[in-house]
């Protein structure tokens, strides 16, 4: 259980392929950054249009191996950066034609069963969850911070109702022992009823964990911000959610900066905030059934997209709105 899966044996499925590429299809020809990497399902769909170049992006170096098998295919038209995406600005110097950026927010299948990495209910041993270039891990999230903590981790960034009875007995039991993955997969079974539906006990509480491990938030918050200001105008930014506060936040941005909000209808529409978006679809996009069928980790997915109508580098209203997940991620700080 605990060895690496070897990237070659896991079958990978990239969440709603064909909606991302017949969304950016008439951009064609020019230089797209694929930001979550990966195993490379976008990258690879894209680079089958000789016209198109790839910067791909990873945090994980894991990744490294795929981007190398890339690169000796695709050559000048591909190229891999091992960072986090929230520095995406730091392309601006290698960039030329740029005509879309994707965010695929999801984790792939190899970094699911890669066991060392711990974000699976089946990992055994030291909590981890790291993905790259972390301060923290899982193991000292959980035996290092305070009940209160815990508590409001749990129920915020995991939506987790029994978030404070788990909490409590998380800190009664590590008065024992360090605990470890399979320790805190009993201690939220011991709480939450046997679940006979698909998602597991300790969903939650990991999807939790792995947010706040890898400071998701900040990251997502920053690289959609510094991706839109490195996009021309003209561009098209996508992006693939798969839980409601990635997609609440997104939401908000391409919403937010797509309209102009009157106090009053019988009042002039305001100058004060530049239109920076262009919403083709109102709604997000989802999974058919038949790629749920094959590909079931899908089912959550939402795909929300919009062209850049204007540069404007203040976005205020974005990091005020959802500056309180930005305090609960500082409870790392403690550590």
């Amino acid at each position: 259980m605990n060895a690496t899966i070897k990237l070659e044996d896991v079958k990978h499925f990239p969440v709603l392929l064909n909606e991302v590429i017949s969304i950016i299809s008439p951009l064609y020809g020019g230089t797209f950054i694929d930001c979550t990497f990966g195993q490379g399902g976008y990258s690879k769909k894209i680079l089958e249009n000789r016209n198109n170049k790839i910067i791909a992006i990873d945090r994980d170096n894991n990744s490294l191996k795929i981007a190398d098998q890339f690169k000796k295919k695709y050559q000048s038209r591909f190229d891999f950066k091992n960072i986090k995406f929230s520095e995406i600005s730091n392309l601006e110097k290698n960039v030329n034609n740029l005509r879309g950026i994707i965010f695929d927010l999801g984790y792939s299948t190899t970094q699911i069963k890669d066991y060392t990495k711990g974000l699976s209910f089946e990992s055994r041993g030291k909590l981890n969850m790291k993905m790259g270039f972390n301060n923290i891990s899982a193991d000292d999230v959980i035996n290092k911070l305070g009940q209160k903590e815990l508590a409001k981790i749990f129920k915020i960034f995991g939506e987790e109702k029994k978030s404070n009875i788990i909490s409590k007995k998380i800190i009664s039991f590590r008065k024992k022992k360090n605990i470890e993955t399979e320790d805190l997969v009993k201690i939220i079974n011991s709480v939450k009823k046997k679940n006979f539906s698909k998602i597991h006990n300790a969903t939650k509480v990991f999807q939790a964990l792995r947010i706040i491990v890898n400071n998701e938030i900040s990251e997502l918050l920053n690289g959609l911000i510094n991706g839109f200001k490195l996009l021309p105008v003209g561009g098209i930014i996508v992006v693939v959610t798969f839980h409601s506060i990635e997609d609440k936040i997104v939401k908000f941005l391409l919403k937010n900066y797509s309209e102009n909000k009157n106090s009053s209808r019988y009042l002039p529409p305001s100058k004060e905030k530049k239109i920076l978006f262009k919403l083709l679809d109102k709604k997000p996009i989802i999974p058919q059934k038949s790629e749920i069928n094959i590909n079931p980790a899908s089912r959550s997915a939402k795909l929300r997209y919009a062209i850049k109508l204007n540069n404007n580098s203040n976005f205020s209203e974005l990091t005020k709105k959802f500056n309180h997940l930005l305090e609960i991620e500082n409870f790392t700080n403690k550590i």
